[in-house]
């Protein structure tokens, strides 16, 4: 179950990192200063990350034995900004709890 938790965490903190620097350098640089490029490289490798972070959480999800709201609560980690940082740190608390009983 370790080495579940830390994948998740691992994925957790860069798909955070990832989705700040969509909304706070991709989109400003987009639509304030005209040019889509780095949103255009960056937003579909967070679009990518994202997907491999869901496998991570379902995986974690589906070994704790959690109810589904857990899930969506990390699921939605991935969608709104600096919430995966809060996100990780209760998961990763919760799931080591889990594994130690």
């Amino acid at each position: 179950m370790e080495a579940a938790i830390n994948r998740y965490r691992i994925l957790a903190v860069i798909v955070g990192v990832m989705l700040l620097m969509v909304v706070f350098v991709g989109m400003p640089i987009r639509y304030i200063g005209d040019n889509p490029t780095p949103s255009g490289i960056i937003s579909p490798v967070h679009g990518a990350l994202y997907v491999v972070y869901l496998g991570f959480s379902f995986d974690l999800y589906r070994r704790a034995g959690w109810p589904v709201k857990q899930f969506m609560i990390m699921v939605s980690a991935g969608l709104v900004p600096f919430l995966a940082f809060f996100v990780e740190r209760r998961i990763v608390r919760d799931a080591r709890a889990v594994a130690r009983a």
